[in-house]
Order: C-alpha cells, then structure tokens, then sequence
C-alpha cells in the first residue's frame, strides 16, 4: 500500500513539477486540493505530500484558506536537481543549459586549481580512473557508459576543491550533464580534444600544477559553451 501511495506521489510529481516550471502555471495561479485530488484520481493526502515536496523547492507556497499558490520563478530553489530536470525537459532547455555552463564556467575552473593542492591520493587516483574511462568510452556511440565517468569526474573535482559549497554543486553539475545527454545536446561521440582536456587535467591535478589545472578546466567549459552554441542555440 506504501509503494503504490509513493507511485501515486510520484505521478502527481511528474505532472505539476514540469507544469509549474515550463509556466503552465503562472505566478499567483492556486491551485485547489480538492480540484487536484479529483483531477489525478487520488486521496487529499497524496496531494498534501507531493504539494509539500513542492513547497520545499519553493515552486508554491500553501495555505488554508487560500490554497497552494504558484511562485515566482525568482523565488524557486534552481539548484535543487529535480527542479533542474524538469526545467530541462521544457521549451526553455536551452537556455537553462546555458544558464548552467555559465555557472560551471564560474566554479569548476577555480574548484580544479584547488583539488590541484589539496586533493588526496585517492581523489588525484579517481581522476585519473575517471578521465581513462572517458577515453575508453568516447567511440562507439557510448554516451550512456561515457556520462557515467564524466559525471564522477566532476564531482570528484568538486570535491577534492576541499570547499564543501563546491562540493554540494555536484548534482547540479550532474544534472546539466545528464540534460545534455538525454535530450541530444551532445555529438554522436564526445569531442575528441574536450576527452583530452579530462586527462591533461587529472595529470595537473595529480602533480599540483593549479595553474594549469584550472586554465585547462576553463578550457572545457569553454568548450562546453561552444557545443551549446551549435546544438541548442
């Protein structure tokens, strides 16, 4: 009963997220308990705790009397990773992921420069473990095996930074390369130079060259950019 309570959570989810985040919905719009327990077919406190998750990601905010209210997109919690998955299945996907580059731009170059002095053996090992499972993943048309290292690659940058508001921006970073992936913001096989970078910056890491560390990651968000200027202009 749990399960098929969750499933029903899930689908009401599924639905308002992407409506409220794609504008479906305009700011100020309420919404009724009743009329969505009736509209999806489920009890009052299946709606209660799926408005309650989108409460917590400041998409609406609910009150008796009134209803749940749809907020302002300058109010909603960007960084949470769902809110972030159903932006990017809307009409605005390009320009949520340019809006994400940018952000990559501005923290992971400087995230590398730190892992470069502060990384431990183990992080500097994953680095290049990562960055060698790129490379044996880039032919082929492998971009599912591929995101998976390219993933962990950049989290353990962020990581190894040794500041923990970089570190949290992992899923964020996960998100916006998961987005590229699945919704054909990518080349059949990953840019053979950008591949390269991923192993120039796991050596520079593992050497303690910062400088190089972090113009070599700045490269690949630049890069990163360019693709998005091609594929999702």
């Amino acid at each position: 009963m749990e399960n098929q309570g969750q499933g029903l959570h899930a689908r009401v989810l599924d639905t308002l997220g992407p409506a409220i985040t794609a504008g479906e919905y305009a700011a100020g719009t309420v919404l009724r308990t009743d009329e969505l327990a009736e509209r999806f077919d489920v009890s009052r406190t299946v709606i209660r705790e799926a408005v309650r998750v989108l409460e917590s990601m400041r998409l609406v905010t609910s009150r008796r009397r009134v209803g749940v209210t749809v907020l302002p997109a300058e109010e909603w919690n960007v960084y949470d990773p769902q809110v972030i998955r159903w932006r990017l299945t809307g009409a605005d996907r390009p320009r949520q992921l340019r809006s994400l580059t940018v952000l990559r731009s501005a923290v992971e170059p400087v995230a590398a420069g730190l892992a470069a002095r502060l990384a431990t053996p183990a992080q500097c090992a994953e680095l290049t473990e990562h960055a060698l499972g790129m490379v044996a993943t880039s032919r082929g048309q492998q971009l599912a095996r591929y995101l998976v290292h390219d993933i962990a690659f950049h989290r353990t940058i962020l990581r190894a930074s040794g500041n923990e508001m970089f570190a949290r921006l992992g899923d964020v970073v996960a998100e916006v390369l998961t987005g590229r992936t699945e919704h054909d913001v990518m080349f059949t096989d990953p840019d053979p130079a950008a591949v390269t970078l991923h192993v120039r910056v796991a050596e520079a890491v593992r050497v303690r060259d910062s400088v190089r560390a972090e113009a070599l990651v700045r490269e690949i968000t630049v890069g990163a950019m360019a693709e998005l200027d091609v594929l999702a202009p």
